[in-house]
């Protein structure tokens, strides 16, 4: 479960696609990218006979990350060693790991460069109320300040994570908005931590309708407008469909780009599976997967391989390590 405690935010921040034969793709007037060569890559993502229909998506703006690159993350959190291994190891042997999973998928698909990322839980949800009584606890703009640092060092992006508890999204994706001015900084939701006003994190999986998220991306749309920034990458966490209602109503913009993220845990057979059923049936743009260090491989299971992931329609362009 993924809940901690005992922190303070004590200063204010410093700073469908319908693939059978052929790709549709709504025009944009305003972008001046290459669009054949965007649409080659999105068609290299659904090979392997996918006959699935995804909503037509816009061309991104200039400087888009994906998918010209593919994203390899470890998620976590530095006030627990439980939430993921960005906070389990230390600074140096952490990175050190990171960069020798990116060299893994770089080697695994030499046709995509790959960049490393560190997914942060920003915001995290609590079993008690707290003093907002909103199930929720955000973290210290210091801590922040440190993750962002340690992307820089390795030229790599972030993500910040969070959590909603009882919650909204405009209130606490907006309590972020210094830090996703900048230009490698991009966000993450977790529909599993997302409550009504009854219920308490951790003791059911919670769910975000398309209007929560489409909440996120105008927030997200209106920071790279204001600020002639590259398009910011929204991941959302889903290992359910009722994590996410009415997902052809999320709407698309040259702005973000939208990564459904399988975040489910548990054997080779059950993943692909939750891939299939809860990313694959469901898509809004491209997909991702997450792979568990420990919870992936109790007894004798072990982790999908990227050669293996690889093998995947579509195949996933954000892979997070926890």
């Amino acid at each position: 479960m993924v809940i901690i405690s005992g922190c303070q935010n004590k200063r204010k921040s410093q700073k469908v696609i319908s693939i059978h034969k052929a790709i549709v793709v709504k025009k944009n007037d305003s972008i001046n990218i290459d669009t054949a060569d965007y649409i080659k890559r999105i068609k290299a993502l659904y090979t392997n006979g996918n006959s699935n229909k995804f909503k037509k998506t816009p061309f991104p703006l200039p400087g888009a990350i994906l998918p010209y690159k593919r994203v390899v993350a470890f998620y976590g959190n530095l006030y627990s060693k439980r939430m993921g291994i960005l906070g389990e190891l230390p600074k140096d042997k952490m990175l050190k790991k990171l960069r020798e999973e990116e060299a893994k998928w770089q080697l695994a698909d030499s046709t995509i460069p790959t960049v490393p990322a560190l997914h942060y839980i920003a915001i995290t949800a609590q079993s008690t109320p707290g003093k907002n009584n909103k199930y929720r606890l955000r973290m210290p703009f210091h801590q922040i300040d440190t993750i962002v640092a340690w992307a820089n060092s390795i030229h790599g992006i972030v993500f910040l994570d969070v959590q909603l508890g009882q919650s909204s999204v405009k209130e606490e994706v907006n309590t972020l908005s210094s830090y996703l001015k900048l230009p490698n900084v991009h966000l993450a939701i977790d529909p599993e931590f997302a409550m009504k006003k009854d219920e308490i994190p951790g003791t059911k999986i919670g769910t975000l309708s398309c209007y929560n998220i489409n909440e996120a991306i105008a927030i997200l749309a209106k920071i790279v407008k204001e600020n002639h920034l590259p398009p910011k990458i929204l991941v959302i966490h889903r290992f359910t469909k009722a994590m996410v209602t009415d997902y052809q109503k999320i709407k698309t913009c040259p702005e973000v780009q939208i990564v459904m993220n399988m975040d489910g845990f548990g054997s080779k057979a059950l993943k692909r599976s939750s891939y299939h059923m809860a990313i694959c049936k469901e898509p809004v743009q491209f997909t991702g997967f997450k792979l568990f260090y420990k919870n992936d491989t109790r007894g004798r299971q072990i982790l999908y391989t990227p050669q293996e992931l690889l093998q995947f329609t579509p195949k996933p362009i954000y892979i997070q390590y926890q």
